[in-house]
């Protein structure tokens, strides 16, 4: 077969798996998990904070405003987790059907074998960190299993595109803060560098599906991942994470909520998730009502 007629997506797995051998890191070695910890540096800039230009905030010392960018991290890790593990048994479905000698099915086991790893690490982040592991309430919960057990196509590689990107973009940030607790910087470098691999593979198939896909399926896709995106956002900081530094949950939460400052870096975040997924006409009907109740948009 000639250059010319070779598979695009062939060709794309291809390039990931020849980065995955150059570029793949094992968390339990690269990261120092007893480097000691320094009580008076930020978990993530101060500016992220959901409670951030707050009177909440303003009320905080600074070791409060340490702790609880702390517990704001160890919810983020293990919303982390939770999509991970639902983006794991995707792709295993996913390859159940594949052709296994096919570069992009084995992918798809690479990117698998990535997951696992930084699952490990996210949980062996938040055993360090002394916080609680934070997991999404009941509903969440059952919409999770729902998706994981269901989802393929645009809504599999949509929602995947979606967290993978949002995560992505603090962890860049984070991993070039030197003024950040050098645990986090070392996390967010490992997971950056696999993370743009799965970025660029989501992307790329998310592509394919929408123009293979239906308008009924695009119309399913389009509002379940409006659901996606208000569930991101309303776990990314769990509402128990204001409890840790003397703040009711639902008062911190409410407070997150109206923060111009959070919804501010809640656009930020998505921003790039967001203009791939509006040119691929995902966000819009009644999906985008969910989108705006998320302000991630």
């Amino acid at each position: 077969m000639s250059v010319d007629t070779v598979d695009p997506r062939e060709h794309l797995a291809n390039r990931l798996l020849e980065s995955s051998l150059r570029h793949s890191y094992d968390p339990l070695i690269e990261i120092d998990w007893a480097a000691p910890l320094d009580e008076d540096l930020f978990w993530m800039p101060p500016h992220r904070s959901s409670l951030y230009g707050t009177a909440l905030w303003d009320g905080l010392s600074h070791r409060q405003r340490v702790e609880l960018t702390k517990h704001e991290v160890a919810s983020a890790a293990g919303i982390g987790i939770w999509f991970e593990t639902i983006l794991m048994q995707m792709l295993v479905r996913q390859y159940y059907h594949q052709n296994p000698t096919s570069r992009d099915a084995q992918y798809a086991l690479t990117e698998l074998g990535d997951e696992c790893r930084h699952s490990v690490m996210f949980g062996r982040f938040i055993e360090r960190t002394g916080a609680p592991v934070y997991r999404p309430g009941d509903l969440e919960d059952r919409l999770g299993n729902l998706l994981k057990a269901t989802a393929s196509g645009p809504l599999m590689y949509a929602a995947t595109l979606l967290v993978e990107e949002v995560l992505d973009r603090f962890q860049r940030e984070a991993a070039a803060d030197e003024s950040l607790q050098p645990l986090v910087r070392m996390v967010s470098r490992v997971h950056v560098v696999e993370e743009a691999r799965h970025v660029r593979y989501a992307r790329s198939a998310l592509e394919y599906a929408v123009r293979d896909s239906g308008p009924a399926a695009l119309a399913v896709t389009r509002l379940a991942l409006g659901h996606t995106a208000l569930t991101l956002a309303r776990r990314l900081v769990h509402p128990r994470v204001y409890a840790a530094i003397g703040i009711e949950p639902a008062a911190g939460s409410a407070a997150a909520r109206c923060n111009p400052h959070f919804r501010q870096t809640l656009r930020w975040s998505a921003e790039k998730a967001v203009a791939t997924l509006r040119d691929l006409g995902l966000i819009r009907g009644p999906g985008a009502l969910l989108w705006r109740r998320s302000h991630l948009i």
